[in-house]
C-alpha cells in the first residue's frame, strides 16, 4: 500500500477553479498571445530572430515577475499565476522558454535563498524583465545525474575559479547573467558540494558556442566554456551550504512551468484540429462526426485536462511552501504533459492529413518541439524511476 507525504504545514488554495484575479490573468495572457500568435514565434525561429516584442509586452504588463515578491518588483503573486500566463501564451502558439528559466529558476531560487544584496542586485531586473538570467546545470556527462557534475569552482583569494563547460543552456544570448551550478570544496570536510554563482555573461573566461539544433525555437542552445573563469565572491548564492536544497527550489518550478508550456502546446494543437475536423467535409460530413477521428481527439482533451489538474496541484503546492508533495506532484505534471503534449500534435496532423503536413497550418513544425517535454527538463524514464522509488517504495534502480 502506498501512502502520500504528509509534511504540509501550509494551507493550499483551491488548484482547480480560477480565482476572479486569476481568471482575468488568463484573459490578458490568452489576448497578448493571440496578437502575436504561431506566426510570429515560427518566423523568429527560421529566421533567428528573437521575440523581443513580445517579451516586452509582458514585462511592461507585469506577467514576466508575477511569481516574486513586490519589494523586489514583483507581482506577488505565485508559481500558479506564471503558469497560467504560460499556458495561455502557448495555446496561443506564442510560448516564451525563458520565462520558464528567468523568473521561474533563478527568480524562485534567489528570492528564497540569496542575500539580501543579491536579491536587490538581481530580482528587480528579473521581475522586470528588464534583465534575463540564464541557468547552467547540465553537462555532456551529467545530464539526469547532477552528482556527476565536474565544473568546479576553487577559492582564491577574494574569489572563485570556475573551470568546466555546460550544454543546452537555453537562452545565454539574451542573458545578462547565467546562474552556474558548480561544485566547490567543503571548507570544512574538503569534499566537494554543489554551489551555485551567478555570472554575468560577458565575464572573462566565458565563452558560449551556439548548438545546430533541429528543434526549431526563438531560444538558442548553447555550450558553455569556463576557461579559468573568475568570480567574485559574492558571486555565491547565499551561503553556500544550501546548494541542494536552492536547486529542488528551482527546479521543482521548472518542471510545472514547463508543463504549463506543454499543455498549452497541446491545447493549440487540439485547438487546430478540432477546427479543421468541423469544417472539413468528406461524403457530405464533417470529418469530425466519425469516430475514427472523434475519439482520438476526445482522449487528447481528457488527458489534456488530466494533466492539467496535476499541473495545477503542483503549482499550488509549491506556491504554499509544501516541498516534498511539490517535487512528486511536479514530477507527474511532467510526465503527464509531456505525454499529451506529443499526443496531441501527432494526432492533430493526422487528423489534418496531407495538410497537417503543410506549411500553412503550422503543424508539422510543432512535431519534434513537441517531444521536448518528454526530454527536457527531465526526462520521462526519470520521472518513473523517481515514482517508483519515491512514492511506490520500490527499491532503487540506479
Amino acid at each position: 500500500m502506498t501512502t502520500k507525504a504528509t509534511t504540509a504545514t501550509a494551507d493550499i488554495a483551491n488548484p482547480i477553479v480560477d480565482t476572479d484575479e486569476q481568471a482575468q490573468l488568463r484573459e490578458l495572457a490568452r489576448n497578448v498571445g493571440r496578437k502575436y500568435g504561431f506566426e510570429y514565434v515560427a518566423n523568429a525561429s527560421k529566421t533567428g530572430a528573437k521575440t523581443t516584442e513580445l517579451w516586452n509586452e509582458l514585462a511592461e504588463l507585469g506577467l514576466v515577475g508575477l511569481n516574486l515578491p513586490t519589494e523586489y518588483g514583483g507581482g506577488g503573486a505565485g508559481l500558479t499565476e506564471l503558469c497560467i500566463a504560460q499556458e495561455e501564451l502557448s495555446a496561443a502558439g506564442a510560448g516564451v522558454l525563458m520565462l520558464v528559466v528567468s523568473p521561474a529558476i533563478n527568480g524562485s531560487i534567489i528570492a528564497q535563498y540569496g542575500t539580501e544584496e543579491q536579491k536587490q542586485r538581481y530580482l528587480p531586473g528579473i521581475a522586470s524583465g528588464e534583465k534575463i538570467a540564464a541557468f547552467a546545470i547540465t553537462e555532456p556527462d551529467a545530464g539526469s545525474n547532477s552528482h556527476a557534475i565536474t565544473t568546479t569552482a576553487t577559492a582564491d583569494g577574494d574569489g572563485f575559479i570556475i573551470r568546466g563547460q555546460k550544454t543546452f543552456i537555453s537562452g545565454v544570448d539574451q542573458a545578462e547573467w547565467v546562474l552556474v551550478v558548480a561544485r566547490l570544496s567543503d571548507a570544512k570536510t574538503g569534499n566537494l558540494q554543489p554551489a551555485l554563482f551567478m555570472v554575468p555573461t560577458d565575464t572573462p573566461g566565458l565563452q558560449a558556442m551556439p548548438i545546430e539544433m533541429e528543434v526549431r525555437l526563438p531560444e538558442q542552445q548553447f555550450q558553455l566554456f569556463f576557461d579559468d573563469m573568475r568570480v567574485p565572491a559574492d558571486a555565491l548564492i547565499g551561503d553556500g551550504d544550501t546548494a541542494l536544497t536552492m536547486l529542488f527550489a528551482g527546479l521543482n518550478p521548472e518542471r510545472v512551468i514547463a508543463s504549463a508550456m506543454a499543455l498549452g502546446n497541446a491545447r493549440y494543437a487540439i485547438d487546430r484540429a478540432v477546427d479543421y475536423a468541423k469544417e472539413r467535409k468528406v461524403w457530405g460530413k464533417p470529418i469530425g462526426a466519425h469516430q475514427g477521428l472523434a475519439h482520438p481527439l476526445a482522449q487528447c482533451k481528457i488527458e489534456l485536462e488530466l494533466a492539467d489538474l496535476m499541473m495545477r496541484k503542483a503549482a499550488a503546492l509549491v506556491d504554499a511552501g509544501r516541498d516534498a508533495e511539490a517535487g512528486e506532484a511536479a514530477n507527474m505534471a511532467k510526465y503527464a504533459s509531456g505525454e499529451i503534449s506529443a499526443k496531441a500534435v501527432d494526432q492533430a496532423i493526422q487528423t489534418l492529413g496531407g495538410n497537417g503536413l503543410s506549411t500553412e497550418y503550422g503543424l508539422a513544425g510543432m512535431l519534434a518541439a513537441s517531444r521536448l517535454p518528454r526530454v527536457a527538463p527531465v526526462s520521462r524514464e526519470m520521472i518513473l524511476n523517481f515514482v517508483a522509488q519515491h512514492s511506490l517504495g520500490l527499491p532503487r534502480s540506479y
